[in-house]
């Protein structure tokens, strides 16, 4: 610039201690990996268009994987002398094969393109490793839903005893949701899976590249098409944490309940001895302390992935430091969490129990299986529902004044009826008695979602299938990246000449 004369060279030391050295770090643990798939692949892909000629394409190859074989990014430190890892790589070719042939291999391309392909490729691992742990939970609630169909539980609203279901219903229920996660999860990994390269800077190349080759090689399922948004968009990004955020929100819940339910008060979840802790000070506690994990894994993984969706917030359309390395490598400590959490989840399920003392007494004292007098009212009596349930409310308040079970009511049921109806009720004391069992309550209730037997078959069969398409989903996309990954090391080695291609 005119009139200022400038001394100082690059980096700055503070800017590299505070900045470039932490990228470096994070660069070399995330990031070597699919920088070094692109390489490969972008060198493919123009010996195949014919922008480097076959004997160019070689040596570069060869010299790829010369570096390769001698790098070991994890004993790398940051000196200051290369940026990163891509700049190390460069100088490391042009030591081999000459400055010029060297630089032929970022033809077309730009660290832009790269970068958010690079993140893009760190990112579906992340994404694949998390859903899998989740398609284990999903398996575990929906084995011990089936198990516990039978298995009656008391089921609450706004913190009070509300009706017997059973907890395989229970469970059902928060799988029912699993599945819808795990599916938004699935549907932010498509945004994810596609590839930026060939986008280079901001508006492609003059160079006749072909962007479907690189996206084939390097396992995506296709190609971002603008380039301008193959720079600047984010929403891979904030789908990927949304999907993320939501998953653990809705499991938060379930833990809640845990730790309502196998409190001393309630107690009707039985937690076995290997998920409990005990008292420094008092003998008599059992801490079920997992669940506390639980709880805490899942909002240090809502909070990181919400922090990742703020950060986005109010930045420029464009590419940008604020979206790329050191942000997304935080990220990853919210999958980290997740899957600590899901893992822990389906860990305990299975051995969880139902205390059915408990359950027992708490519907004794609760009057919860009353909503099935008045709809028996209803049906046998041929009452309206309103007058039905004012003979219920009034034995409900006897049985609990009495401190009674709702079973030992009819007494009270007599002269309820008699006063509201002005005559006697059909119903004998046997049928009162199973008109408000809890058995009776969960038998009847075969509706569509129910939780009398017949329903509940049903739709564990739906959730079975719904979870063999979402299994089966992954295998593909796991049988693509494995033939993608072969493709490309076959024509990377059949390029280089590698000695262990031609033997093979």
């Amino acid at each position: 610039m005119t009139g200022i004369t400038d001394t100082t060279k690059f980096p700055d030391p503070t800017y590299a201690r505070t900045v470039l050295a932490p990228l470096f770090e994070h660069s070399k643990v995330e990031f070597a990996g699919p920088l070094g798939q692109i390489n490969r692949a972008h060198c493919v892909m123009l010996t195949e268009t014919g922008i480097l000629s076959a004997a160019d394409g070689a040596a570069i190859a060869g010299a790829l994987a010369r570096i390769e074989a001698d790098l070991d990014p994890q004993a790398m430190h940051y000196t200051g002398e290369f940026e990163d890892l891509f700049f190390y790589i460069e100088a490391e070719l042009k030591t081999l094969i000459g400055p010029d042939l060297a630089g032929r291999l970022h033809t077309g391309r730009s660290r832009n393109d790269m970068d958010h392909t690079i993140l893009r490729m760190k990112l579906r691992e992340k994404i694949d490793q998390f859903a899998a742990g989740g398609r284990a939970l999903a398996q575990a609630l929906l084995a011990k839903a089936a198990a516990e169909r039978d298995t009656i539980i008391v089921a609450y609203t706004h913190g009070q005893p509300a009706q017997p279901t059973t907890f395989g219903h229970y469970l059902s229920a928060a799988l029912e949701v699993l599945l819808r996660d795990l599916e938004r999860l699935d549907a932010a990994r498509a945004v994810v899976d596609r590839s930026p390269m060939g986008a280079a800077a901001i508006t492609t190349t003059g160079f006749p590249l072909d962007r479907t080759r690189m996206a084939e090689l390097l396992g995506f399922a296709g190609v971002q098409r603008n380039s301008y948004g193959c720079i600047a968009t984010v929403d891979y990004v904030t789908a990927t944490y949304s999907a993320l955020a939501l998953l653990v929100l809705h499991l938060g819940r379930l833990v809640q309940d845990l730790q309502v339910w196998t409190s001393f008060e309630v107690a009707q979840i039985y937690v076995p001895n290997s998920f409990v802790q005990i008292s420094s000070i008092m003998p008599q506690k059992r801490n079920p302390v997992p669940v506390e994990h639980l709880r805490l894994l899942g909002s240090l993984t809502m909070g990181q992935a919400d922090a990742m969706i703020k950060i986005m917030h109010n930045t420029p359309f464009t590419d940008m430091n604020d979206s790329e390395g050191e942000v997304q490598t935080a990220g990853y400590t919210a999958f980290a969490n997740g899957c600590r959490m899901v893992d822990l989840l389906a860990a305990l399920i299975p051995h969880l129990s139902v205390r059915h003392d408990r359950v027992r007494a708490n519907i004794d004292r609760s009057s919860i299986t009353v909503t099935e007098l008045a709809d028996t009212l209803v049906r046998t009596e041929g009452l309206p529902f309103r007058q039905a349930h004012e003979i219920a409310a009034d034995v409900a308040r006897g049985v609990v004044a009495r401190g009674a079970a709702l079973s030992d009511g009819f007494d009270l049921f007599e002269h309820a009826f008699l006063a509201t109806v002005g005559h006697g009720s059909r119903l004998t004391a046997e049928q009162y008695r199973l008109a408000v069992s809890p058995e009776n309550f969960i038998a009847i209730r075969n509706r569509l979602g129910g939780p009398a037997p017949e329903a509940m078959d049903e739709s564990l069969a739906v959730y079975r299938d719904e979870l063999d398409v979402l299994t089966a989903r992954a295998a593909a996309v796991a049988q693509r990246a494995q033939q993608a990954h072969a493709a490309l090391d076959t024509a990377f080695r059949r390029l280089a000449g590698s000695p262990q291609h031609q033997e093979a």
